[in-house]
């Protein structure tokens, strides 16, 4: 026997869940039975498309799938057996005493101190099996895998680690398989019942397709001998049928729910869902739901898949990420196909024309029912997009085939509304005059609403879009019109065309020995310095053309280790009108021009959210200036 402490990871979980962060410690037996589900697909796909495995089911080494629960009243105990895949001894010390996920310590961190909120966090995070020790004061895990001859037994109180050991007589199982023995606490005490286990698993595993036998003494009156006698019973206590291939009509939004919280071991009822049944060239069905609150993991790199796989009711797989486009993986649910074989790879099914085209009709399908909430129900469409408004800018890089209804489903702040607006809002509100729908990129929403590039629009009451999720510039580079109108950046060149007036050449040949004085005290510091028309009260700006990434967008990437990043000069731009401007242009040889023209540049940085790369410089140009103008 060998004694094992818990990961650290664990073990703050474990004293969090203890707790009482599980809002309904009845949780525990929805999490047990979806995790024997789990073996049990993953064991019967094996059994159907692996010759190792048909010959172990065939010779009776592997049973028929299902779950019994088989409960000790007097003893206070519950075993969960299921005949699924099992476990090694590596298995249980990764399964049940790490947590082998890069996001664990990233989870802790967003723990708050809100029961209800961090009870939902432990739910997506899926770690269900843990919470058995709410309602435990030991639990054994006996377990044999498949194909191998080997029993182990996992034992643990929840608090001190846990020990593993090899078992054999009586305790060995005979065939593979994990048996769950919960020895209940006082607060478990009140699921040593029959009628409260089966209530429970008739409200949450109802749908689990697989047999759940419960074995219990059950107590009936002998009239004979006039007094109640106790028989050991067992019935099956679920329905035992794939939800998701029932018709809609038979099913309840409670149906719905959960199977969703069974499903994804959320604690929260789904925002929407939607059920769908295709016949004709192909057949298949699928069930998606778009949880309340987005997946913790949903920017990890290595997110958890939502959705699985089924051929014929058969599990193939739920970690694929070609079953949805990485912009959608927020959704759960299952896509159930007649056309697949059964045996289908992970890497075939890249190239699968089948799921492609199943894949393709999902998206359309996800996307015309979020496009039919935001326009009959605004409100519950606002909560969407409060959670999932960045991965559908996502999707614009990638899914041309469906960016026009992608820009009409993603919302934008806007310098002309409170709260959120979207491009059609946006384009009926357009000027008479106005050629192009425009919008602002960066990192702080703060430094787009008052940077100097918007003045000249505000002025105008033209609307401008600011985009200060991280991604905008790079999403929105890709993106040049929304239906028949052109999108455009104020903070690239060629916004600035629709702008120019008539006065502008003889501005520009009135300031040409200051933009002459200007370019060549910053050199290579800047592409141009040319005479701005976008500004209205500030004395400079700096812009990129159209085909360059922003100053601020240069530093975001050399942040994500792109210490390579070219490093092409921005243009600056100045006000003909400023004062600071017109005082210059009396004498562009003034000693002062100098450093007027590399604060003017360095402010205009700073506007941008860009720091200076030599700010002690900055700091002595500008004391050079205070000393003179005081």
């Amino acid at each position: 026997m060998s004694k094992r402490e818990f990961q650290t990871e664990v073990s703050q979980l474990l004293h969090l869940i203890v707790h009482s962060l599980y809002s309904h410690p009845e949780i525990f037996l929805r999490e047990l039975i979806s995790n024997s589900s789990d073996a049990l697909d993953k064991l019967r796909h094996l059994t159907l498309t692996d010759e190792t495995y048909k010959a172990l089911f065939a010779s009776e080494q592997i049973a028929p799938p299902r779950i019994d629960l088989e409960l000790n009243e007097e003893a206070k105990t519950l075993t969960i057996s299921d005949t699924g895949i099992g476990m090694n001894e590596e298995d249980l010390v990764s399964h049940l005493g790490t947590i082998a996920r890069s996001g664990t310590k990233n989870f802790l961190s967003h723990l708050s101190g809100d029961q209800k909120k961090d009870s939902n966090l432990i739910g997506q995070f899926g770690v269900g099996f843990y919470s058995v020790f709410m309602v435990a004061d030991k639990v054994q895990v006996i377990s044999r895998k498949a194909a191998e001859d080997k029993t182990w037994k996992w034992t643990s109180d929840g608090k001190t680690g846990f020990e593993i050991e090899e078992v054999t007589g009586p305790e060995a199982r005979t065939i593979a398989g994990t048996s769950v023995i919960i020895h209940f606490n006082d607060e478990g005490a009140q699921y040593a019942n029959s009628w409260r286990l089966q209530e429970i698993v008739r409200k949450y595993s109802n749908h689990i397709a697989f047999p759940i036998f419960l074995t219990y003494d059950k107590s009936e009156w002998n009239a004979e001998k006039k007094e109640s006698i106790k028989t050991r019973t067992t019935e099956q206590v679920n329905s035992a049928s794939a939800m998701w291939r029932r018709s809609k009509s038979e099913l309840t939004d409670e149906d719905y729910k959960e199977f969703y919280k069974s499903l994804t071991g959320d604690f929260e009822d789904p925002l929407l869902w939607f059920h769908t049944r295709a016949e004709g060239t192909l057949e298949y069905t699928t069930l998606f739901y778009i949880p309340a609150k987005a997946p913790m993991d949903l920017y990890q790199a290595d997110y958890k898949t939502g959705v699985k796989l089924y051929v014929k009711r058969v599990f193939i797989m739920d970690d694929s990420k070609d079953l949805l486009p990485p912009y959608l993986r927020f959704v759960r649910g299952v896509i159930d196909s007649e056309d697949l074989p059964l045996n289908v790879s992970r890497e075939i099914l890249q190239q699968n024309k089948v799921l492609t085209s199943i894949k393709t009709a999902s998206v359309k399908k996800i996307l015309s029912e979020l496009k039919n909430l935001a326009e009959n129900d605004p409100e519950k469409y606002a909560t969407f997009i409060a959670e999932y408004n960045r991965p559908l800018k996502e999707g614009l890089y990638g899914d041309f085939a469906n960016r026009e209804t992608l820009l009409d489903l993603i919302r934008f702040k806007s310098t002309k509304v409170e709260g959120l607006t979207s491009l059609a809002e946006a384009k009926s509100r357009m000027q008479p005059e106005q050629k192009a729908l425009y919008y602002i990129t960066g990192g702080n929403e703060s430094i787009l609403r008052n940077s100097p590039l918007l003045e000249i629009y505000k002025k105008k009451g033209i609307e401008v879009l600011i985009l200060d999720d991280d991604i905008d510039e790079i999403v929105f580079s890709t993106v040049d019109k929304y239906g028949e109108i052109d999108l455009k950046a104020v903070n690239k060149g060629a916004a600035s065309e629709d702008l120019k007036d008539e006065n502008e050449p003889a501005k520009a040949e009135e300031l040409k020995p200051l933009l002459e004085k200007l370019k060549a005290t910053l050199g290579d510091a800047v592409k141009e310095v040319r005479v701005s028309t976008r500004l209205a009260d500030s004395p400079s700006v700096i812009v990129s053309d159209e085909d360059e990434p922003s100053a601020r967008m240069r530093q975001m990437m050399r942040a994500m280790g792109q210490k390579e990043m070219p490093e092409p000069s921005p243009t600056l731009e100045i006000n003909p009108d400023h004062e600071i401007i017109r005082k210059l242009l009396a004498d562009p040889t003034n000693a002062k021009t100098e450093d007027a023209a590399w604060l003017l540049f360095d402010q205009a940085l700073l506007l941008e959210g860009v720091p200076l790369k030599d700010p002690a410089t900055f700091v002595q140009r500008l004391n050079r200036v205070l000393n003179q103008s005081i």
